[in-house]
C-alpha cells in the first residue's frame, strides 16, 4: 500500500489541505514499522519533525519515578509532533507502540522547503495545532469542572470515536483493550474511583465488556454525563 492513498483516507489533520498539496507534502514522508513496545520517541528526543499514524495504536505517555502515565492513545491517521515545526523544543512526552504499528515521518527540513513554496501548508499546520490547544483546554475544563463520572464518560466515548465499532443496537465497542490504569490515567483520578464508576455502569447497563473490551450500551446517557 502507498503512503499516500492511506494518509490521504485516513488523515483528518491533511484534510482540508487542496488535494495536489496533500499529495506532494505526503511525498517528502518516510515510513517504518514501530514493534509493539518501542518508541516512535522518547521525552528529551530532538523535535526534528512531525509524524502519522499508518497502522496500529500509539501510546503517549509520561515516565516518572512513579511509573508511566498515559496521557493519551493514537489511532490511525493521527498526526503528532506538530509543535515541533514551530518552537524547536525536545519532545514532551514519550509515545510508544501499544501494538504493532507503521508511522510516516514528515522531517522538518523537508516540510519547510515545501511549505516556503506552499504558504498554504503553514496555515493548514496552524489550524492543527489550534484544534490540539482547544482539545486540551476542554480537557482541563473538564478536569475542573466535570465529575468523575462526566470525565470518565468523556473518555469512554472519546476512546469510541477513536477505535469503536458498531454492533448492532445503537451499541459501540471500543474495539482497543485498555486497562482500567491507564483509563484512570487518562481521567486523572484515583484506578480504584474509576473502577467503582464502570462497575455502577456495567450494573446499570450503559457499558459492558465483550471478550476483554468494553462496549458501550447507552451512548445517550454517557453523553449526557460528559455535558459540562
Amino acid at each position: 500500500m502507498s503512503v499516500a492513498p492511506t494518509l490521504l483516507s485516513q488523515s483528518i489533520a491533511l484534510d482540508g489541505l487542496p488535494e495536489d498539496l496533500a499529495v506532494e507534502l505526503i511525498k517528502v514522508a518516510r515510513t517504518r514499522p514501530v514493534k509493539a513496545g518501542s518508541a516512535v520517541f522518547e521525552t528529551g528526543d530532538p523535535g526534528d519533525g512531525f509524524y502519522a499514524l499508518l497502522e496500529g495504536s500509539l501510546r503517549v505517555i509520561l515516565r516518572g519515578e512513579e511509573g508511566e502515565q498515559v496521557l493519551a492513545l493514537l489511532s490511525p491517521g493521527a498526526i503528532f509532533g506538530e509543535m515541533s515545526l514551530f518552537d524547536g523544543e525536545p519532545r514532551s512526552a514519550s509515545v510508544v507502540a501499544a501494538k504493532s504499528s507503521r508511522v510516516a515521518f514528515f522531517d522538518k527540513a523537508a516540510v519547510f522547503r515545501f511549505a516556503d513554496d506552499n504558504p498554504a501548508v503553514y496555515r493548514h499546520m496552524m489550524c492543527i495545532v489550534g484544534r490540539r490547544l482547544r482539545a486540551s483546554n476542554a480537557t482541563l475544563a473538564a478536569r475542573s469542572l466535570l465529575p468523575l463520572t462526566g470525565r470518565v464518560a468523556q473518555t469512554m466515548l472519546h476512546l469510541s470515536d477513536m477505535f469503536g465499532k458498531d454492533v448492532g443496537g445503537g451499541r459501540r465497542l471500543v474495539h482497543h483493550k485498555i486497562s482500567q490504569a491507564d483509563l484512570a490515567a487518562m481521567v486523572g483520578a484515583a484506578r480504584e474511583n474509576v473502577s467503582r464508576v464502570l462497575n455502577d455502569w456495567k450494573r446499570e447497563g450503559l457499558i459492558s465488556r465483550i471478550s476483554g473490551y468494553y462496549c458501550i450500551e447507552d451512548q445517550t446517557a454517557l453523553k449526557a454525563l460528559a455535558t459540562l
